[in-house]
């Protein structure tokens, strides 16, 4: 593989935004930032990549989405998972988690087998894994969730689901107040599974039970559970004094109030924010009627809804949800951190997340109103995903320093 040179970009970095810098990618690595040139290259083999001052980010990392452009993933086809693939690196997300809704056990080891016929072979952003959203959650507090598929932990259960996928189960969202859930949490923890809670009717003392016993994340914050009272903290008070949860954050201007975002952001900070889409097959499509974890959901001026009137997911792409937190006052630093940074940590993914020397070149390039120009992954441009212009973005010549 060449050596590629991306000049003249701002790139977001731990504590402050560098301007007008080269970022020299080899091998698919991330080998030099900055504004000299390196000494130890063939010039004849360096690629050249023209920024025109735009913005550089780390590939964003979506660990809750559904499906996009017309596509459900929980319909357990390649072409699906595939499409939404494509979806995700269009609107600058390089890597996802596979994300379930509550169904029947046959349809989500349909799942499951097709990530793992897809996975290594992706169109557009790498599959991270899987997040099973599901099936145990509370049917008092479920949300958008069918609950004809709702049920109680199931050991065996959710022992068959890890023969089938095993290691790429990366994330469960549970209600931890159900009977069995404890014993859940236990085995999740051996198998070092991110355990999120959500759909959930928690008081604050089991939520502090299941966050002592391994759980570590929130979906979807404030959606989907107990909400606070001054008599009652619930989960989400529970989630703000454990320093070692996370929240998730649908940042959509539906979903959460722009004061909660950054009631969230001031107590959890960047490194306790994760940026989501939850998105539905309508991301991406807009308004219509579809079809989604056995519901119908209507959208309308971007807001997906069952006919009750309950939120079914969202639309929102993670560039759009990028964009939004810094409108509402986020150093970009900091939001952009929430939507790579902070994920990867998660993860456990140790080379992607930042623009720094040693970390993959995972990299999406932003124009000044958040669209994406051009998204890589292992320093390659995806240019068979359609919508990217990308023609003559790359030249062969001499770097000048």
């Amino acid at each position: 593989m060449s050596t590629i040179l991306i000049k003249n970009v701002q790139t977001a970095h731990t504590d402050h935004v560098l301007r007008s810098v080269d970022v020299w990618i080899r091998e698919g690595i991330i080998a030099h930032i900055g504004t000299e040139a390196l000494m130890d290259i063939d010039p004849k083999s360096c690629e050249i990549m023209e920024g025109n001052g735009h913005l550089l980010i780390p590939g964003m990392i979506d660990v809750h989405i559904h499906g996009a452009n017309g596509f459900d993933m929980m319909d357990g086809t390649e072409n699906s998972i595939q499409e939404v693939s494509r979806a995700c690196a269009l609107t600058g997300c390089t890597s996802f988690l596979v994300t379930s809704v509550s169904s029947s056990m046959e349809d989500l080891l349909a799942l499951l087998r097709a990530v793992k016929r897809v996975i290594g072979h992706e169109i557009g952003a790498k599959i991270a894994g899987i997040h099973l959203e599901g099936p145990y959650l509370n049917v008092k507090r479920k949300g958008m969730q069918n609950e004809r598929f709702l049920r109680h932990p199931d050991m065996n259960e959710m022992k068959q689901i890890f023969q089938e996928a095993g290691e790429l189960i990366k994330m469960v969202t549970i209600a931890p107040e159900l009977p069995g859930a404890m014993e859940l949490i236990q085995f999740l923890k051996e198998r070092g599974v991110v355990i999120a809670v959500a759909h959930s009717d928690a008081t604050y003392e089991e939520a502090k039970e299941a966050f002592q016993a391994g759980a570590s994340h929130v979906t979807h914050c404030f959606n989907g559970m107990r909400p606070i009272h001054h008599r009652d903290p619930g989960l989400v008070v529970a989630a703000f004094e454990e320093d070692h949860v996370s929240l998730q954050a649908i940042v959509d201007q539906v979903h959460l109030h722009p004061a909660i975002v950054r009631l969230m952001h001031r107590i959890k900070g960047p490194e306790g924010m994760v940026l989501i889409t939850d998105a539905l097959q309508a991301m991406g499509l807009g308004d219509g009627v579809y079809q989604f974890g056995g519901h119908e959901v209507t959208v309308k001026s971007g807001e997906a809804r069952l006919t009750d009137g309950t939120l079914a997911s969202s639309t929102v792409t993670m560039n759009e949800a990028l964009r939004l937190t810094v409108s509402l006052g986020i150093p970009l630093i900091d939001a952009v951190a929430m939507a790579s940074t902070t994920p990867a940590r998660i993860l456990g993914m140790s080379q992607l997340g930042k623009i720094e020397i040693g970390y993959r070149a995972d990299l999406v390039l932003l124009d000044p109103q958040y669209q994406v120009q051009w998204a890589m992954i292992d320093g390659k441009l995806i240019d068979h995903v359609g919508g990217f212009d990308l023609s003559n973005r790359l030249s062969t010549g001499t770097p000048s320093s």
